[in-house]
């Protein structure tokens, strides 16, 4: 019997690092195969740290940030991460690059996908990702889209917590611990060598989570004792048997 599948489409190739590194790594803990898009490299817009050494090209930007990327999605034992660079700021799809993701939406048939919140006026390149990423969702679900392959059923795609998120209009309503895969995530997020101010910010976010965690699933009646957790916000209703 196969795994069952995730993606992650992931507009910068640092994204899913800060933003769901947990949920990938206690995914695939979980017997998952967690496939990463990563859309650009972040060469021009996120990657002051490596602009400012002497002598810098965008080839090496593009290279050293593929590399922490890869080292990234070891730390936290990702199936596949596939890197489309695309470019950045702005991050623009054509027709074949959007056939190109739905051909991999197609192929991973994922029981749930994730990427960014769907409005950032801060870069609009992230929101641009959701809005492919629901465009493509929606191509890789037609029959009439390359016939003959196996489409798409209806998997939730979670939007994965913003830098500031009052700002992005992103309102979770999912928490999931990752206390107990907190040292991957932190160790993926240690490999992100170019965007280091970054460190411990996305920590405090865990931190933060964590306590939401624990107030929501019990407070102190009863709640888990979670420390370190993410946010997420569903954009599709979920069908239960039960509350």
């Amino acid at each position: 019997m196969a795994n069952k599948t995730a993606l992650v489409v992931s507009a910068h190739s640092a994204d899913f690092v800060w933003r769901c590194g947990g949920a990938i790594a206690l995914h695939e803990e979980k017997g998952y195969d967690v496939t990463v898009v990563c859309l650009s490299y972040g060469e021009r817009g996120e990657s002051a740290k490596l602009w400012k050494q002497e002598g810098m090209t965008l080839e090496k930007v593009k290279t050293e940030r593929r590399k922490e990327a890869e080292n990234a999605a070891t730390a936290l034992g990702v199936s596949d991460i596939q890197f489309f660079d695309l470019g950045d700021y702005p991050l623009e799809l054509d027709t074949d690059a959007k056939y190109k993701l739905v051909d991999v939406i197609r192929k991973v048939q994922p029981t749930f996908m994730l990427s960014h919140s769907q409005y950032d006026p801060y870069n609009t390149d992230h929101m641009y990702a959701t809005r492919i990423a629901l465009e493509c969702r929606m191509i890789a679900q037609a029959w009439g889209h390359n016939p003959g392959e196996k489409v798409l059923g209806a998997p939730q795609l979670y939007l994965f917590e913003p830098h500031q998120t009052e700002q992005m209009g992103w309102k979770p309503d999912t928490f999931l611990d990752i206390t107990d895969v907190w040292d991957k995530k932190r160790a993926a997020i240690e490999c992100m060598q170019g965007q280091e101010h970054l460190w411990d910010y996305y920590t405090n976010v865990a931190e933060n989570r964590g306590n939401h965690f624990r107030r929501n699933s019990g407070g102190q009646a009863g709640g888990r004792a979670a420390k370190y957790a993410e946010g997420f916000q569903s954009i599709f209703p979920r069908t239960v048997d039960e509350l």
